[in-house]
């Protein structure tokens, strides 16, 4: 089973219409959705739930008002600002509270919990082209580079007890640490880049980021056709670090209504862009194996 890491080290490139277009190509693959800040790839595998997961990670502090004696010693030793006092009592901002615990360490009388924290669930689900393990971070929550390696490991577990050939991760954008929780440990990955300045940019710094890990690296540039200057500058970038460009993929509008539709490029539409992205899917399977 080989894992496969599909990213773009910023949004808007169409990374995720690419993910889904490969998963309509794919076979016996399982597909995890790692960009877990602002999953979108279920838009278009219209997943239906299987099962449902609470994610907890860190705590989170509460004030018990009936012991609280008002000392204020949690208030002087926060530093992040969390414990508001409203009337001579103090309460902690859910929001601002970081789960550092050094209010409950300071507290004469114990008044304060520190629980763990529900920060989101995680979802197993199937879809039209096999099983999608996605995730929703809650609200303010932090930790999503631990979700992301929830998500990955459960993907992994289930593609080895299924006997899957592949797992197909949608990764974040950027290069922090969700990035890097997705990214640690895969066997290849695919950069989708786009021909605008802060394209080649951002696609530099996540090839940087792979060859730290020692990662098989390959690029697609979608939308090459919108300014082909920029196109033969990346080019020749990955020409001189060796990289190989697997796929030049047009601008098409297409893509937009098979969103739209809810439906990938491939089963939407049967033009050059979907023969584009099948010959890069057919490219990168030839060079991996």
């Amino acid at each position: 089973m080989k894992e496969i890491l599909i990213v773009s080290g910023k949004g808007g490139t169409g990374k995720t219409s690419i993910t889904a277009a490969i998963a309509s190509l794919a076979k016996n693959a399982v597909f995890a959705d790692c960009d877990v800040d602002a999953a979108d790839l279920h838009l278009i595998l219209k997943p239906k739930i299987i099962k449902e997961h609470e994610f907890i990670s860190g705590h989170q502090a509460h004030i018990r008002q009936d012991d609280c004696i008002s000392c204020s010693s949690c208030y002087s030793n926060c530093r992040f600002d969390a414990i508001n006092k409203v009337k001579n009592k103090y309460y902690i901002d859910s929001i601002a509270c970081e789960g550092c615990g050094v209010c409950t360490w300071m507290c004469p009388q114990g008044a304060i919990d520190f629980n763990e924290s529900l920060c989101g669930h995680y979802y197993v689900s199937d879809t039209r082209f096999g099983k999608l393990i996605h995730a929703k971070l809650a609200i303010a929550a932090e930790n999503s580079g631990k979700l992301v390696s929830v998500v990955r490991n459960k993907a992994s577990d289930i593609a080895n007890e299924s006997n899957n050939d592949y797992v197909i991760i949608d990764g974040p954008p950027g290069i922090g640490c969700p990035v890097i929780a997705s990214m640690t440990g895969v066997n290849s990955i695919i950069v989708v880049t786009e021909p605008t300045l802060s394209g080649l940019h951002d696609m530099e710094r996540i090839i940087h980021l792979a060859n730290h890990f020692s990662i098989n690296t390959y690029v697609c540039i979608n939308k090459y056709d919108i300014n082909e200057q920029i196109t033969s500058q990346i080019q020749e970038n990955l020409i001189e670090q060796n990289i190989p460009l697997i796929g030049l993929i047009p601008y098409d509008r297409d893509i937009t209504s098979a969103q739209i539709n809810e439906k990938t490029i491939i089963e939407y539409s049967n033009n050059n862009t979907t023969s584009s992205i099948k010959e890069m899917w057919q490219t990168f399977i030839n060079i991996t194996e």
